[in-house]
Protein backbone atom coordinates (compact mmCIF):
# COMPACT_ATOMS: atom_id res chain seq x y z
CA UNK A 1 0.00 0.00 0.00
CA UNK A 2 1.28 3.31 -1.23
CA UNK A 3 1.73 5.74 2.22
CA UNK A 4 -0.20 9.06 2.37
CA UNK A 5 2.71 10.80 2.64
CA UNK A 6 4.83 11.90 0.59
CA UNK A 7 8.48 13.83 1.03
CA UNK A 8 9.87 15.07 -2.54
CA UNK A 9 12.84 17.74 -2.58
CA UNK A 10 10.83 19.81 -5.02
CA UNK A 11 8.24 20.27 -2.82
CA UNK A 12 7.88 22.04 0.21
CA UNK A 13 11.38 21.85 0.24
CA UNK A 14 11.26 17.85 1.38
CA UNK A 15 8.77 18.49 4.36
CA UNK A 16 6.92 15.86 4.31
CA UNK A 17 3.23 16.53 3.07
CA UNK A 18 0.24 14.78 2.26
CA UNK A 19 0.22 13.04 -1.18
CA UNK A 20 -0.99 15.30 -4.07
CA UNK A 21 -0.85 18.62 -1.75
CA UNK A 22 1.19 20.81 -0.35
CA UNK A 23 -0.31 20.61 3.35
CA UNK A 24 2.56 19.57 5.91
CA UNK A 25 1.65 16.48 7.89
CA UNK A 26 2.64 17.99 10.87
CA UNK A 27 -0.07 20.71 10.66
CA UNK A 28 -2.40 17.73 11.23
CA UNK A 29 -0.58 17.16 14.30
CA UNK A 30 0.24 20.41 15.63
CA UNK A 31 -4.25 21.09 15.00
CA UNK A 32 -4.86 17.76 17.18
CA UNK A 33 -2.05 18.75 19.85
CA UNK A 34 -3.91 22.35 20.16
CA UNK A 35 -6.95 20.41 20.79
CA UNK A 36 -8.36 20.87 17.73
CA UNK A 37 -11.26 18.16 16.03
CA UNK A 38 -10.03 16.35 12.89
CA UNK A 39 -13.07 17.81 10.97
CA UNK A 40 -11.76 21.20 11.60
CA UNK A 41 -8.47 20.29 9.95
CA UNK A 42 -10.34 19.11 6.99
CA UNK A 43 -12.70 22.11 7.15
CA UNK A 44 -9.17 24.10 7.06
CA UNK A 45 -7.05 22.02 4.50
CA UNK A 46 -9.63 20.89 1.81
CA UNK A 47 -7.69 19.35 -0.48
CA UNK A 48 -6.60 16.79 2.64
CA UNK A 49 -9.12 13.67 2.67
CA UNK A 50 -10.46 12.53 5.82
CA UNK A 51 -8.88 8.72 4.61
CA UNK A 52 -5.41 10.60 4.04
CA UNK A 53 -5.45 12.15 7.38
CA UNK A 54 -6.47 8.59 9.01
CA UNK A 55 -3.94 7.11 7.22
CA UNK A 56 -1.18 9.02 8.21
CA UNK A 57 -2.39 8.96 11.78
CA UNK A 58 -2.26 5.21 11.27
CA UNK A 59 0.81 5.36 9.96
CA UNK A 60 2.61 7.19 12.53
CA UNK A 61 0.53 4.95 15.12
CA UNK A 62 2.70 1.68 13.28
CA UNK A 63 6.32 3.40 13.34
CA UNK A 64 6.02 4.26 16.81
CA UNK A 65 5.01 0.90 17.45
CA UNK A 66 7.64 -0.42 15.86
CA UNK A 67 10.33 1.62 16.99
CA UNK A 68 8.57 0.56 20.67
CA UNK A 69 8.64 -2.82 19.65
CA UNK A 70 12.71 -2.74 18.72
CA UNK A 71 13.37 -0.86 21.81
CA UNK A 72 12.13 -3.48 24.18
CA UNK A 73 13.84 -5.96 21.84
CA UNK A 74 17.35 -4.92 22.20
Amino acid sequence: MESVVLSNPEIMSGTPCFRGTRVPVKTLFDYLAHGHPLDEFLDQFPTVYREQALAALDEALEKLLATHDEAVAR
